[in-house]
């Protein structure tokens, strides 16, 4: 059965943190939505110049919008704990933002861009506010980790438990970028089996978007949505994909149904394309229990946080 948007309940007394909150992206379609129901949002995002504005265009449809900004660089560890001590409250976390296929670098840490981005920065993210997520499950609020994966997913070959910061001979974007992505759903699942484990009672969930006509393919392959290329390049993918909006429905539907923890939403069309939001399936390699394990106690050494 499909999710559709006006099934969203009221969202007013939460508070949401979104990550990845550009102009005309997944994050900013799924702030605007939350704030229309009600919720505070958290903007997200690497300066306060984007995060202005997006606050401003978010008003032009919320007027009455309840937005505050948060300035983190998931790329940078050093700023994921400092944006993490700005939350004092907090009851659902989506982890939205990522890079997708640039070229080859490496993080102000010292791991290769994408996993960094991807998985690294929110992993710690999600560990720093935790205990915010906690504290709101014990209040009797409902609290969940959202975490934005890619179809894509499907087409990593291994999962990334090599050394991260170690070089690993040929860089191919596109391979790289797809284990990132899975790397999101082993994240989920094991978070959620370690939640359990722990009697807190947090949600983990994840969601992708399908094809969707953001700006992640022309920033990743030319590093700007600006001039004549990219503006050819933006406009081949919108010809083919679903708008940013409903790109935007899956995850709207993991951070406000009536969900048990553990469930993946994305879109019910064609390949899982496009098409209104439902709950789907994930890759054998995602459901591999010791590639989860291994990829979590990776990541806690690599971030240097234990956790739950």
């Amino acid at each position: 059965m499909t999710w559709q948007l006006d099934e969203m309940p009221d969202q007013t007394g939460r508070i949401v943190l979104i990550t990845g909150t550009s102009v005309g992206g997944l994050g900013h379609y799924t702030a605007v939505e939350l704030a229309r129901r009600g919720a505070t949002v958290l903007l997200a995002g690497r300066n306060e110049p984007k995060l202005k504005s997006t606050e401003a265009a978010i008003r032009e449809d919320v007027p009455a919008a309840r937005l505050q900004r948060v300035v983190v660089d998931l790329a940078d560890l050093s700023s994921v704990r400092r944006a993490a001590g700005h939350v004092s409250e907090l009851h659902v976390l989506v982890n939205n933002a990522g890079i997708m296929a640039p070229s080859y670098s490496r993080t102000v840490d010292g791991f290769e861009s994408q996993l960094g981005t991807n998985h690294f920065g929110p992993f710690l993210l999600t560990g720093l506010l935790l205990p915010r997520l906690r504290e709101a499950a014990e209040a009797g609020q409902d609290a969940r980790v959202v975490t934005v994966s890619s179809m894509m997913h499907r087409t990593a070959r291994s999962a990334p438990l090599e050394d991260p910061r170690a070089e690993h001979g040929r860089y191919l974007r596109w391979p790289e970028y797809s284990r990132s992505k899975l790397a999101n759903l082993l994240f989920t699942f094991e978070l959620d089996r370690r939640l359990r484990d722990a009697a807190i009672d947090v949600k983990a969930l994840a969601a992708h978007p399908g094809f969707a006509g953001t700006h992640l393919v022309a920033n990743g392959q030319l590093g700007r949505t600006t001039g004549s290329i990219a503006s050819i390049l933006e406009a081949a993918v919108k010809a083919v994909s679903q708008s940013p909006a409903s790109g935007a429905l899956p995850t709207l539907m993991a951070a406000t149904a009536d969900l048990p923890s553990a469930t993946y939403c994305g879109p019910s069309g064609f390949n899982e394309m496009r098409g209104n939001p439902q709950v789907v399936g994930a890759s054998s390699l995602a459901r591999d229990t010791d590639a989860q394990r291994r990829l979590w106690e990776i990541s806690e050494e690599a971030v240097g946080l234990s956790w739950p």
